[in-house]
């Protein structure tokens, strides 16, 4: 077993495990109230990210630092290669009017450009404003008029056409390029008169203190409001994130570490895992969409060693191999796999932490024949060569976590938001806890406040919100920045969230509960698709699910049912709503009897970014899913 392995051998590196070690201090009960990891990485006093294109063509112009696909063919991009491509486009936007502290706006689905388009923006002076490509008329006007955005370049006709209509009112309406129009190869083209000193100045010009993007929050209670991020902030995270994770993954794999980038580059994660496999030169390549049927193939072909992902992507492939199986009769064993692998990996990771023994001979056998059938496949599914993976977002199933363990691929929890330039926190990588998101990102602090609040300190936390200073004032106090997540540290100081604090619910008997751990692990299971726990001022706790369409089209098909049996006859069907309970029980197994679901009914369609009930980070909109869905809410509380 790889993974088991190069736990043994890591285990041996003690300089390594030293580099993860944390300071606790403990309130006047022993309690760990706050947890403080030393950087790893120093402050840098000059310079911006917008210099790493340009380091890497200059110290090692030969080195792959990107793959881009063409023709079904991933071609190397070497570092001398992007510098140039990055000068080309700056110079473009230079000559469209792009003005030192100006701003750009990126409406698209990741791709090679996107990663391009950030670093010529930077190297011409400018900031980012990502926009998801999904987003709304209604969200890119509020965004395009709150950053004064002069000028966007979208991925396609459609995303065009939303920019054009949405800022048709404004005084000075955007410039606007289109990526399937060949957008880089134009501002290439605009830009050939401009000289190649007017870039070097610019970007000589940025500072670690210069504002490098403005990112808007995914707005689930509201507006969005802009982070406001320095090229410093983005440094401290991507320079920490590489020395405390990949000194470990190269020195213990021996592999050359390369990964696939599906998260949105909108997305905050996604922008700064470019920048750290920039940093570190590590062969980064991009894929569109984290939709499976889209995803799965690109994983097989390009063959990552690590992934950074959310849960969606780990439940899904998990639910792929349960479902494949069902289809051959192979149903039952799959289940006993999932059992094994579960028990296999809580022993291990036992003996691994030195708090217990690991797996008996018998233990070892089962899974030695399930690596055979199950295991190995849900390692080819993840393209054959990936060892580890980080997971955020959301809280991933520790079951999954250990399943995955056993199945070869080591998941790293890590927790963090817009506002502290992705994670502020991660599992360490030798020392592995699942069920929480690990220990505070090095040169980062974590603290819990009297009311269960995590607040967070360091250079990773954005300094204001756009336009927004008493919003800012509400979040910042002397440095620590109220996440509005509640949560918990452990005698290690690992910390663990239990939801968020703008959603806890008190029922009508008073008591507290938190959605979050219900939902997450609701959606862990199928046939769940989203979920919507509710109970505020109810007598007890209930929720609204949804189907999700892959699990019904295979629980129709291993039924022999029709595949266009109604969603309507499918959401009444006593055994789907058997089915259902089992994840509802699973649910129930991590709270109270009080806090448990009593009740649950299963709506027909989804809760989508298109209906307005989901951001584009998979986060559900509560406000707008309690009133969408007003009336089956009332009936679970008249029966």
């Amino acid at each position: 077993m790889g993974v088991r392995r190069d736990l043994k051998r890591a285990r041996r590196r003690a300089d390594l495990v030293a580099r993860t070690e944390a300071e606790l201090v403990r309130d006047g009960t022993g309690r760990v109230r706050e947890v403080r990891s030393a950087a790893l990485a120093p402050r840098t006093a000059t310079g911006s990210t917008a210099d790493l294109p340009f380091t890497n063509a200059a110290e090692e112009p030969d080195a792959v630092v990107l793959r881009r696909r063409a023709g079904g063919v991933w071609h190397p991009v070497t570092a001398a290669a992007f510098a140039a491509e990055v000068t080309g486009v700056a110079k473009g936007l230079i000559a469209a009017g792009l003005e030192p502290g100006g701003r750009v706006a990126v409406m698209s689905r990741t791709r090679y450009e996107w990663t391009v388009l950030d670093f010529a923006i930077w190297a011409a002076g400018g900031q980012t404003v990502p926009v998801y490509a999904t987003s709304s008329a209604e969200q890119v006007e509020w965004i395009v008029r709150d950053s004064g955005t002069r000028l966007v370049v979208t991925e396609t006709a459609e995303n065009a056409d939303t920019v054009i209509r949405a800022t048709a009112g404004h005084t000075e309406p955007p410039r606007v390029w289109r990526l399937d129009a060949d957008a880089t190869a134009e501002l290439t083209a605009l830009g050939r008169e401009v000289p190649d000193e007017e870039v070097t100045g610019r970007r000589a010009a940025l500072t670690p203190g210069s504002v490098a993007t403005i990112c808007y929050t995914s707005g689930t209670t509201g507006r969005p409001k802009g982070c406001v991020l320095t090229h410093g902030n983005l440094h401290a995270e991507a320079a920490n994130t590489v020395e405390l994770l990949h000194p470990i993954f190269k020195e213990v794999t021996g592999q050359v570490a390369s990964t696939l980038l599906f998260l949105p580059l909108a997305h905050i994660l996604g922008r700064t895992l470019q920048i750290a496999c920039l940093l570190a030169r590590i062969e980064l390549a991009h894929c569109p969409s984290i939709a499976p049927d889209e995803l799965r193939p690109m994983l097989k072909e390009f063959r990552p060693t690590f992934l950074v992902g959310v849960p969606y992507l780990f439940e899904k492939i998990h639910d792929t191999g349960r479902a494949t199986a069902e289809r051959i009769g192979r149903g039952a064993s799959f289940e006993r796999a999932h059992r094994v692998g579960v028990r296999f990996g809580e022993a291990y990771l036992r003996k691994f932490l030195g708090t217990g023994k690991g797996p008996g001979p018998g233990l070892y056998a089962a899974w030695a024949l399930y690596d055979l059938l199950v295991y190995r496949r849900v390692r080819k599914e993840l393209g054959g060569r990936t060892r580890y993976a980080i997971s955020g977002g959301s809280p991933l199933d520790r079951d999954l976590s250990l399943f995955f363990l056993a199945a070869g691929i080591v998941v790293y929890e890590g927790y963090g938001l817009t506002e502290t330039t992705a994670a502020a926190t991660i599992v360490p990588p030798l020392r592995p806890r699942p069920g929480t998101v690990g220990l505070p990102v090095p040169g980062t602090a974590v603290r819990i406040a009297d009311d269960g609040e995590v607040l967070v300190k360091g250079p990773v936390v954005f300094g204001a919100y756009l336009n927004n200073p008493a919003a800012t004032d509400a979040v910042l106090d002397d440095g620590w920045f109220a996440t509005g997540d509640l949560g918990s540290l452990d005698d290690e100081g690992y910390l663990a969230i239990t939801g968020r604090k703008k959603d806890l619910l008190v029922t009508s008997g008073g008591k507290n509960v938190s959605p979050a751990v219900l939902e997450d692990r609701l959606r862990s299971r199928p046939p769940v698709g989203q979920c919507l726990v509710v109970g505020d001022n109810r007598p007890f706790v209930a929720a609204l699910i949804t189907l999700d369409p892959e699990s019904v089209a295979h629980w129709l098909s291993v039924r022999g049912l029709p595949a266009d049996t109604p969603m309507s006859e499918v959401v009444r069907d006593p055994r789907m709503r058997a089915d259902v309970q089992k994840a509802v029980d699973h649910a129930n197994r991590a709270v109270s009897r009080a806090e448990s679901i009593r009740a649950f009914t299963l709506v027909e369609g989804e809760f989508s970014e298109e209906n307005g009930l989901l951001t584009p980070s998979l986060k559900v909109k509560r406000h707008a899913a309690v009133t969408a869905y007003a009336a089956q809410i009332d009936a679970l509380y008249a029966r």
